[in-house]
């Protein structure tokens, strides 16, 4: 059976992938899903085609036989935990996350605000292509779509519910914020100016064709960390569009991949907060987790990349610290357990203010690795084909192999995966010297010729 489901929901470009009968026959899969007569809650953020998906997906949806409130315009972590607390039995979320422009998409939400997992989205995949969808009686087809405004404040509420909000405010925070154009400038500031810090906001008009790409990379961040110098601000922080992901930039201009911010999350919550438990990640996290979190007696759980695992995992173990990826997604169970991005900013701050030092001083005593990033265009079977050559070339070191191989060594660290995405294989590496990661990179790319070649 052909997937429709990726790492993290359904994605496509808009009219030529994300048809209207695409997302019509899914709609229809989704509702039938759920339980007749089901309270479903949908939302959107502000990409091409997000209106008209979200009208076909909310129409499709009632006459399955499910009953929809709208949400308007809100971030994804605001929806689920709308889901969570409203007494809904689902969620439907239109985004495609950090993707291009040109791209959109379709979470599915359970009743405990997170994505369903991967049985439910075969469930669903089953649904559509075998085209076993309920026909429901026509009574139902008068239900009309109810809105349902607060989600934004409800959300904000309960974040500042969870962060010691007069320590914060004392220390008077100037924060840049950079909302990719999309639906964070619509809580990110809010909650901000509630926990007595100061805004500054670029790339805050909601707008179709972002100023920036979508992810929030160090790399994709330059214009942004210029502006946090510029702006003379304590911290920065730069969302995805659907805000459920958050890249800190320090007061020198420095950004941070989200493994290390993670990081200092963590012992924030085994330290002052005193809260107890592992930690999960995925596989593309830096070795540092383990560096750093070990000697606090904080064990690190190593999974597959995508917040969903992660997520689920969490939710089974019961016994989550925290789970984090290194794209930028923290998840705090006491609040919900799905990537939260203005969740993990109001944390961040209140580590700063209960550490009193800034952010460049709390990052330096992280260990120091020289990293490389890379992708490579192929499809998925030749990237299957290549992992499995990795293995065996690195046989005689540590393998983490729950998606792709992960490679670590006492000097070096590397991962390589399929994309879960799109058509590409995913090289991350680690060393402590550059010298030793381009003698790996090295390695790792003559076995990609070889591959490729035969």
């Amino acid at each position: 059976m052909k997937r429709l489901f990726g790492t993290d929901g359904v994605r496509g470009v808009v009219a030529s992938e994300l048809t209207p009968l695409f997302v019509a026959r899914l709609a229809w899969a989704i509702g039938s899903y759920f339980k007749e007569g089901s309270r479903i809650l949908v939302g959107c953020d502000y990409r091409a085609g997000g209106e008209a998906i979200r009208r076909i997906l909310m129409g499709v949806l009632v006459l399955s036989g499910v009953r929809v409130y709208d949400a308007g315009y809100t971030p994804t972590p605001a929806l689920q935990y709308a889901v969570k607390t409203g007494g809904f039995d689902g969620g439907v979320m239109v985004t495609a996350s950090h993707n291009p422009p040109e791209y959109n998409g379709i979470k599915v939400i359970g009743s405990h605000g997170v994505e369903v997992d991967r049985g439910e989205e075969r469930v669903i995949e089953e649904l559509y292509w075998s085209e076993k969808f309920r026909v429901t009686s026509w009574r139902s087809a008068v239900w009309s779509v109810e809105k349902y405004p607060g989600v934004n404040d409800l959300y904000i509420r309960a974040i500042l519910d969870h962060v010691d909000r007069d320590i914060i405010a004392k220390r008077e925070f100037r924060v840049l914020v950079d909302p990719v154009n999309n639906v964070g400038v619509l809580t990110t500031p809010r909650l901000l100016r509630e926990l007595g810090v100061k805004p500054v906001v670029i790339n805050g008009d909601l707008s179709y064709e972002p100023t920036r790409p979508p992810e929030p990379t160090p790399e994709t961040l330059s214009s942004t960390t210029q502006a946090v110098k510029a702006c003379n601000c304590d911290l920065g922080v730069a969302h995805d569009g659907d805000a459920d992901r958050s890249i800190f930039i320090d007061e020198r201009g420095q950004a941070y991949w989200g493994d290390r911010s993670a990081v200092l999350l963590a012992k924030h919550l085994k330290l002052y907060k005193k809260l107890t438990g592992r930690v999960y990640t995925g596989v593309s996290s830096s070795v540092l987790v383990e560096d750093v979190l070990r000697p606090l007696g904080v064990e690190v759980v190593w999974l597959k990349v995508g917040s969903v695992d992660i997520a689920h995992a969490m939710m089974r173990a019961g016994d989550a610290l925290c789970g984090f990826e290194e794209n930028g997604g923290f998840m705090y169970p006491p609040h919900q357990y799905v990537r939260d991005g203005a969740m993990t900013l109001a944390l961040f701050l209140e580590m700063l203010a209960t550490n009193r030092r800034k952010a460049s001083e709390l990052f330096s005593e992280l260990p120091e690795y020289y990293v490389v990033k890379k992708k490579y265009p192929m499809s998925r079977d030749v990237a299957v084909r290549i992992v499995e050559r990795i293995k065996e070339e690195f046989r005689d070191k540590r393998l983490i192999t729950v998606d792709g191989v992960k490679v670590i060594s006492k000097d070096y660290w590397v991962l390589v995966r399929p994309s879960g995405t799109e058509p590409l294989l995913r090289v991350m590496l680690e060393a402590k010297s550059e010298d030793i990661a381009k003698s790996i990179l090295e390695r790792v790319e003559n076995v990609i010729r070889e591959v490729i070649t035969t």
